[in-house]
């Protein structure tokens, strides 16, 4: 049987794969369509997908950051985040404790 914890890294951390590699195909839907990006239908879904990380990083960043920096840092975090999580799961598979 399986570890319960290293079952909820592997969810979370594919929670956080998700919503990194949505933001990382929204910022390349932008470039490509441009001014005319909130027209596009991919662009509106990507929205909807990131927009509970987004939120959240929101309420936790001061407010001198401006808003269009967000979702730049939102996607930082996240990729370290997906880092620490593989570490963290790659210990508990091998039988290590965590910490």
């Amino acid at each position: 049987m399986q570890d319960p914890l290293l079952l909820f890294l592997s969810l979370l951390r594919a929670l956080v794969e998700v919503a990194g590699l949505s933001l990382l195909g929204q910022g390349i839907v932008g470039l490509l369509a441009g001014r005319r990006r909130e027209e596009n239908f991919v662009w509106r879904v990507f929205q909807v997908i990131t927009r509970p990380a987004i939120r959240i990083m929101r309420a936790l960043l001061p407010a001198a950051v401006i808003d269009r920096h967000v979702p730049y840092v939102t996607f930082f975090v996240l990729l370290w985040l997906w880092f620490a999580l593989a570490y963290l799961k790659q210990l508990l598979a091998a039988g290590q404790p965590p910490l």
